[in-house]
């Protein structure tokens, strides 16, 4: 083997000593090493089956199974969030391009419907091979695009191909039933309805940048076993890691046309791809945007989940250790930029301020740089995202609220910030930062709490800490969101979990097992007998 030019060794030491000290498991670790070491030799370590997909930094589309180009000749610059040098380029691509997209995605669904549901399983677990064979190599552009510390962009790929292989497996297990008339009051059993759920046809899925990899796995795979194929319209900002996905289904010989995935801006051709006649399911992960995909996508079926106010509420009883580590992890894990983070607290009297010392104690334990070097807090997406985070901690400074620590902003890296004593007058106790600043609410009991959260437009999550099990359920009945977890964050997942939100926080279920259903349609034969037949047991 071809030994490590002697100008990367320091390079390629630094990054193996990180992975150490990250303590990734031992797989990751070694992964991660082979990958740095590949890289550290050269650009002939990538795979000739991932190097197609780029010319240097600018990347291709990906529609029926070949690497392209746009007609328009142009492409978008993708800018690190930690310090805005384009990292990455993308294709714009046109309508008549996407237009392409669906018709052979159509084409291909044809032939995919009637393959075998077990056939179609094994295109999913290739693909999940894949994933995994690569998974350091993908983690790269999901670091760059995203932002994410690099065990957190590793474990996202990894995550996601035990999500496709759990959708293959869910798959080969949803069945239809034989349903008799005589069950309906005054009927014979001379009708036999077969029913079955066959594919809605092509699903657009639109994943958002937080999880470019993972949540559109989340579509893809029940989308496929399904029946069914698919048009992917890439997050802007990690267009990249959403392209080394569909690499993986071309690398497992997923049919020409099955998975596409088109490039550019929303505001560009968004409009154009949610209103196609070839869309008949659109699959949407995002914020408010979707509000406006709904409105335009007429009697197109629709799976929706478009964030959070995410309440946390701690009652007196709470184990204030327990609730303040999951307040932390769930309020800043990839720097809050997450649709499950705890977005708002709201507490007790009586232990606000024990319950506070303790959230800042762990809050200072966290490390904040670059992700490189697998800092728990890194930059937020972009500079847009970072203007507005810092908006709504102006607004409720000026409002009476109390920053606990000062505010810090280095470029669009904001350190955590606790803010007390958030009123409902300051907008932070409405909006979703999607940051790492999280509101302090001081309540007088669960009621008010409960009052206060429900008052929110969105309802995707929320959390209640008691040690009261009785008193856990009641509260928890009251709260309008569609998972609330007990002693524990708000998290989407295992993703076999059922994940749905109220209000304005989405439409319909996600989770294997409840997106299969929701990208499939029932149908049924209905078996006329010229007189009732009753099966006899013996």
């Amino acid at each position: 083997m071809a030994a490590v030019p002697a100008a990367n060794q320091a390079g390629l030491l630094l990054k193996v000593q990180e992975a150490i000290k990250a303590g990734l498991p031992d797989k990751a670790l070694a992964d991660t090493v082979k990958s740095e070491v590949s890289h550290a030799m050269g650009a002939d370590s990538e795979p000739d089956s991932l190097k197609e997909m780029h010319d240097g930094i600018v990347y291709k589309f990906l529609v029926n199974g070949e690497w392209r180009k746009s007609t328009s000749g142009r492409t978008i610059s993708n800018l690190t969030p930690y310090d805005e040098t384009i990292c990455y380029e993308v294709q714009a691509c046109t309508r008549e391009e996407i237009d392409e997209a669906y018709a052979t995605a159509h084409a291909a669904q044809r032939v995919w419907a009637k393959t075998p549901i077990w056939k179609r399983a094994e295109l999913l677990h290739k693909a999940a091979t894949v994933l995994r064979q690569y998974a350091a190599l993908i983690a790269t552009p999901v670091l760059r695009e995203v932002g994410k510390n690099r065990k957190s962009a590793y474990d996202e790929v990894v995550r996601t191909a035990e999500l496709l292989d759990f959708a293959a497996e869910e798959g080969v297990r949803i069945n239809g039933e034989v349903m008799s008339s005589d069950a309906w009051v005054g009927q014979k059993r001379n009708k036999l309805a077969i029913v079955e759920r066959v594919p809605v046809g092509v699903v657009l899925c639109i994943p958002p940048f937080n999880y470019p990899i993972n949540l559109c796995g989340s579509k893809i795979g029940p989308a496929l076993i399904a029946g069914n194929a698919v048009v992917v319209k890439t997050p802007t900002q990690g267009a990249v890691s959403t392209l080394h996905l569909g690499a993986a289904f071309k690398i497992a010989g997923a049919p020409p046309g099955l998975v596409n995935v088109v490039t550019g801006k929303g505001s560009e051709i968004g409009d154009y791809l949610v209103q196609h006649p070839g869309a008949n399911l659109i699959s949407f992960t995002g914020g408010a945007t979707g509000i406006d995909v709904s409105k335009k996508a007429g009697m197109v079926p629709l799976q929706m989940e478009l964030g959070g106010k995410d309440a946390c509420i701690v009652l007196p009883d709470a184990d204030l250790e327990l609730a303040s580590t999951a307040i932390v992890k769930g309020g800043f894990s990839y720097s809050g930029q997450r649709c499950t983070a705890v977005k708002i607290v709201f507490a007790t009297a009586e232990i606000a301020d024990a319950l506070l010392e303790k959230v800042l104690a762990k809050l200072a334990k966290l490390t904040i740089g670059h992700p490189e070097e697998n800092a728990d807090i890194t930059a937020v997406i972009n500079k847009k995202s970072a203007d507005y985070i810092e908006s709504l901690v102006m607004d409720a400074e000026s409002k009476g609220a109390t920053l606990t620590t000062p505010y810090k902003r280095v470029g669009n890296l904001i350190h955590p910030l606790i803010i007390d004593h958030v009123k409902e007058n300051m907008k932070l106790h409405w909006e979703e930062p999607f940051g790492p600043v999280l509101p302090f609410v001081r309540v007088g009991d669960a009621a008010e709490a409960v009052a206060l959260a429900n008052k929110s437009s969105m309802g995707l999550q929320g959390c209640v800490f008691t040690q009261d099990i009785n008193r856990a359920i009641l509260v928890a009945n009251e709260l309008a969101a569609g998972t609330i977890q007990i002693n524990g964050p708000p998290a989407r997942g295992p993703d076999h979990f059922p994940f749905t939100g109220f209000k304005d926080s989405g439409i319909g279920a996600q989770g294997i097992k409840y997106s299969i259903e929701s990208m499939s349609k029932v149908k049924s034969f209905v078996i006329n007998l010229p007189e009732a037949a009753h099966p006899q047991g013996h």
